[in-house]
């Protein structure tokens, strides 16, 4: 079992940022593509974004294009996902999680082999 560990959820305002961290002690995340996923109360989990390691390609959901960014830094052995100008739509329990490919299919898979525990993000005035 991989331990995927996310940090950096909260309580925030609408409009308000906030950068999520995902990493992996004891475990290289580089040759894989990292997926974050959230689920809110009541919903089905939703593919936010996800990164590659082979070919750098990444998805975003149509959701969050414009105001979230994901990126990589695999000397740190970590993922980030930058969410800005916030919503209360956003708020929901952000997971990340590895593919068993180097490379993204899509905004969401259904391969996503290993997850992290969750961080709580919620957006609220």
């Amino acid at each position: 079992q991989v331990p995927l560990v996310e940090s950096g959820g909260g309580l925030v305002q609408p409009g308000g940022s906030l950068r999520l961290s995902c990493s992996a002690p004891g475990f290289t995340l580089d040759y894989y593509a990292i997926g974050w996923v959230r689920q809110a109360p009541g919903k089905e989990r939703e593919g936010v974004s996800c990164i590659s390691s082979f070919d750098g390609s990444i998805y975003y959901a149509d959701s969050v294009k414009g105001r979230f960014t994901v990126s990589r830094d695999n000397a740190k052995n970590t993922v980030y996902l930058q969410m800005n100008s916030l919503k209360p739509e956003d708020t929901a329990i952000y997971y990340c999680a590895t593919d068993t490919l180097s490379n993204c299919r899509g905004v969401m898979s259904p391969m996503y082999e290993h997850w992290g525990q969750g961080t709580q993000v919620t957006v609220s005035s």
